[in-house]
């Protein structure tokens, strides 16, 4: 099974995406977290990075057009994948479908968009918390750590991404509203999209997922 997952950022694609990775056992590509290990490793490439990503722009295709297609060619998506954050653009959907036009995986089955309202985003992302040491996730008031600003798994020091203050959200948003609506037009002509609503808990849009999956026959 070939998913794509779309959504604004906050709308929980990168939570059901670890979810279906341990339920169906396919890789998660998460360009999210593959450009910020790029910055954590402090390179050219991580450096520019980083200086694009505190602004709330979007990455240049031709850059994470790269990533993906180096990412896709590991054998460990040769059963299927879920890509969790690309493509953003009608541009970089061409692209994907040119890179899986020989993929053994062959061609996306289902996309799914998760949408979710400005309230729900910036609860979410403004109390959102990240493990400096083992990227684990954790919210001031969904998700709180067991000892405040430390992992409860890996006792690491907890912190606010520079991209979860609430400015910044809302031009992440922004960005993404205008460049969204092409590449949903691109997918609803192929019947591949399927529009969930995220504003429910994780376990409650897991479950619509899963029987999403069955009435679809993936399953």
């Amino acid at each position: 099974m070939n998913l794509v997952l779309l959504g604004p950022p906050g709308a929980g694609k990168g939570t059901q995406a670890k979810v279906l990775n341990e339920g169906l056992k396919l890789p998660h590509i998460s360009t999210g977290d593959i450009l910020r290990d790029s910055v954590k490793s402090e390179s050219k490439f991580g450096l520019e990075v980083k200086k694009i990503m505190e602004s709330g722009a979007l990455v240049p295709d031709d850059l994470i057009n790269k990533i993906i297609e180096e990412r896709l060619s590991k054998p460990d998506t040769n059963k299927g994948f879920i890509l969790d954050g690309f493509p953003r653009t009608k541009a970089q959907a061409v692209k994907l479908d040119e890179i899986l036009k020989n993929h053994p995986a062959g061609d996306i089955d289902l996309v799914l968009y998760f949408d979710s309202t400005l309230k729900v985003i910036i609860d979410r992302l403004s109390g959102r918390l990240v493990c400096r040491n083992c990227g684990e996730n954790f919210h001031i008031k969904n998700v709180p750590p067991k000892k405040e600003m430390f992992c409860d798994h890996c006792g690491g020091e907890l912190y606010q991404r520079q991209d979860d203050k609430e400015d910044t959200i809302k031009n992440r948003i922004k960005v993404y509203e205008e460049s969204i609506s092409p590449l949903v037009e691109y997918y609803e002509k192929q019947k591949k999209i399927r529009k969930i609503n995220a504003d429910f808990s994780a376990k409650e849009v897991y479950e619509v997922l899963t029987k999403l999956f069955k009435d679809e026959q993936l399953l």
